[in-house]
C-alpha cells in the first residue's frame, strides 16, 4: 500500500473572528512595549482582519514571540502604561456645534472626559491602548451626542443620568467576550436633551459578511 496522505493541512484551516481578535491583542501589546511602531501596527492589524487561514495569521506575529505555535492568552491582557507607547494620549474630547472623533491607535488615560454641546463626540476604543485596568470616562451631552465604541473583550459599566434624553448601552453588534482579566470601562455623566451611547462593535476592518444583520 502506498503512503497515506494527511486529509488536510492544519495551516489551511479557517480562522474565526475570535482568533483574529487574539492576534490583534498580541499586536497591540507589542506596540505598547515598543516592539512595533504605529505604522507597523496599523499594517499588521489590516492583514490580521484580512486573514482567512492559520497559515496567514502566523507570519503576522512570528517575530513578536518565541518560536512555536501562536498561543494567545484566553483573556485579553490589560494594556499597561509604557514609556514607549507609539500613540498620542488625550485627556479630554470636546465638541461644541461640531465633531470630535478619537479613532485608531490612541492612548486612553485612566480618566477621560467627553463633552458635547450641540455637537458630536466619538470615542472609538477598539484599537485604543488603555493605560489602566479600569478606565473612567465622564461623558455628558447637551443637545448633542457622545458615542463610545468598545471591543468584545471590554467590560462596560454605564451609570449616567438622562434628562429628556438617552443615556445607556446600545444593542451590541458582536457577542461579549468578558473574562476575569477583561479591562473595565466605567461611563458616567449626564444627557440633557441629548444622547450618550455605548456600543460593542467588531474590530475595525472586519469584513461585512461577518457582521450579520442588526
Amino acid at each position: 500500500m502506498g503512503e497515506i496522505e494527511h486529509p488536510y493541512d492544519p495551516s489551511q484551516m479557517r480562522v474565526s473572528d475570535a482568533d483574529r481578535q487574539r492576534v490583534a491583542d498580541v499586536l497591540r501589546d507589542a506596540a505598547a512595549e515598543g516592539r512595533l511602531d504605529l505604522y507597523e501596527l496599523e499594517e499588521r492589524l489590516e492583514l490580521t482582519w484580512q486573514a482567512k487561514t492559520y497559515g496567514e495569521l502566523v507570519p503576522i506575529t512570528v517575530d513578536l514571540q518565541p518560536a512555536g505555535p501562536v498561543t494567545p492568552p484566553a483573556a485579553a491582557p490589560v494594556r499597561r502604561p509604557q514609556p514607549s507607547v507609539p500613540a498620542v494620549g488625550h485627556n479630554s474630547s470636546t465638541a461644541i456645534m461640531g465633531d470630535c472623533r478619537r479613532r485608531g491607535v490612541w492612548q486612553v488615560p485612566e480618566h477621560h472626559s467627553a463633552f458635547s454641546l450641540m455637537g458630536s463626540v466619538t470615542l472609538d476604543l477598539r484599537e485604543a491602548i488603555l493605560t489602566s485596568h479600569e478606565t473612567q470616562i465622564n461623558a455628558s451631552a447637551i443637545m448633542g451626542d457622545v458615542k463610545i465604541l468598545v471591543p468584545a473583550h471590554v467590560h462596560v459599566v454605564v451609570d449616567g443620568t438622562p434628562i429628556m434624553g438617552d443615556y445607556g448601552q446600545a444593542r451590541d453588534k458582536v457577542p461579549a467576550e468578558i473574562g476575569p482579566d477583561s479591562p473595565v470601562v466605567r461611563v458616567r455623566g449626564l444627557a440633557l436633551m441629548g444622547s450618550v451611547q455605548v456600543q460593542r462593535l467588531p474590530a475595525p476592518g472586519t469584513p461585512r459578511k461577518y457582521l450579520g444583520t442588526f
